[in-house]
C-alpha cells in the first residue's frame, strides 16, 4: 500500500465522523420527543461514536506517515492504539447505558410520541448500518484495524438501536414500563462483549503477534519451493503492525557461492514471498550452509 493510498483511508474516517454527528442529533431528538430511557442510552452511545470516529481519523493520519529517524519502521501501530481506545469507549458506553437503565427501573416514566420517535431512530439506524458496512469492507480490504473497528462500533450501535426500538415498541404496545430499561441493559451487555473482544485483538497487535496461520502457511509454501540444491531456511519470524507485515529469516547457501549468486537467489525468493503475501517487509540474512554457527536459532518458549 502506497503512502497516498494510506492517506486516502482517512476519507472513510471523515465519513464516519459526519455520520456519527448526524446520527447523534437524530437520536437525541428521538429521546427528547419520547422521554424513553432506552433512546436516551442509545443517544449516549452515539456520543462515543463521535469521539471514536475522530480518534480513528487521527490514527489513520498518523499511521500514513512514512518512516523517520525516530520511527524507522513507520507509524502503522497507531491504528492499534485507536482500536484499543475505541474498544474501551464501547465498554464505557455500555456501562453508561446500564446505569441509566437501572435508574429508570427504579423511577419508571410514561413514554410520549412513540411513533415519531421510533421513526427518527429507524432512519438513524439505517444510516449507521450503511456506513458501518462500508467501513468494515474498507478495513478488511486495506487491512486497516482502525476502519474495521470503527465499522464494528457502528454496527454495535445498530444492534443497540434495534434492541431499544423493540423495547420501546413493546412498552407502547403492552404498557409495561420496566421493559424499556430491561431491553437497554440486555443490549448493553452485548456491546460490552464486542468492546472487550476488540480491545483484546488490538492488544495482540501491540504485542507483536505472529502472522495468522494462513499467511504463515503461504510463506512456508514459497520457502519449500526453494529448498533445493542444499538451500536451507531457518530462524523464521513474523509479526504484524497495522496493515504492514514483517518477516525475517536466515537463508543458508553453499559456502563456495559468490555473493552475487546468493544475492540473486535472495531477490527471487523475496519476489515470490511478496507475491504470496502483500505488504510484506522482508529481512533476509544469508549464511554458509556448512558453517555450524549458521544453525543457531531463536528459542520458542
Amino acid at each position: 500500500m502506497t503512502r497516498g493510498q494510506r492517506h486516502n483511508l482517512a476519507r472513510f474516517a471523515v465519513l464516519s465522523i459526519v455520520t456519527a454527528v448526524v446520527v447523534f442529533g437524530l437520536k437525541l431528538l428521538a429521546w427528547w420527543i419520547t422521554g424513553s430511557v432506552g433512546l436516551l442510552s442509545d443517544a449516549l452511545e452515539s456520543i462515543v461514536n463521535v469521539v471514536a470516529a475522530v480518534g480513528a481519523f487521527v490514527a489513520l493520519r498518523v499511521a500514513a506517515k512514512p518512516p523517520d529517524r525516530g520511527h524507522n519502521f513507520g507509524h502503522t501501530k497507531a491504528e492499534y492504539f485507536s482500536a484499543v481506545f475505541e474498544g474501551v469507549l464501547i465498554v464505557v458506553a455500555a456501562v453508561i447505558i446500564v446505569v441509566t437503565a437501572i435508574d429508570r427501573l427504579i423511577n419508571p416514566r410514561e413514554l410520549e410520541e412513540v411513533g415519531l420517535g421510533l421513526g427518527i431512530s429507524v432512519g438513524a439506524t439505517a444510516l449507521n448500518a450503511a456506513v458501518g458496512l462500508i467501513l468494515i469492507h474498507a478495513g478488511r480490504k486495506h487491512r486497516s484495524l482502525t476502519l474495521e473497528a470503527d465499522g464494528k462500533h457502528l454496527m454495535t450501535d445498530v444492534a443497540t438501536t434495534v434492541g431499544v426500538l423493540v423495547g420501546v415498541f413493546l412498552v407502547a404496545l403492552t404498557g409495561w414500563l420496566p421493559l424499556d430499561p430491561l431491553i437497554a441493559i440486555a443490549v448493553a451487555i452485548n456491546i460490552m462483549v464486542v468492546g472487550t473482544r476488540l480491545v483484546w485483538r488490538s492488544s495482540a497487535g501491540l504485542m507483536d503477534s505472529a502472522l495468522p496461520a494462513e499467511q504463515r502457511s503461504a510463506i512456508d509454501d514459497v520457502l519449500d519451493r526453494h529448498r533445493t540444491d542444499g538451500i536451507v531456511f531457518h530462524d523464521i519470524r513474523t509479526r504484524e503492525a497495522g496493515h504492514e507485515r514483517f518477516l525475517q529469516l536466515h537463508m543458508l547457501v553453499p559456502g563456495d557461492w559468490s555473493v552475487q549468486r546468493a544475492h540473486d537467489l535472495t531477490e527471487v525468493v523475496e519476489d515470490d514471498l511478496h507475491a504470496a503475501v502483500p505488504d510484506l517487509n522482508i529481512t533476509t540474512h544469508v549464511e554458509p550452509v556448512n558453517d555450524p554457527r549458521a544453525y543457531e536459532d531463536w528459542r520458542l518458549e
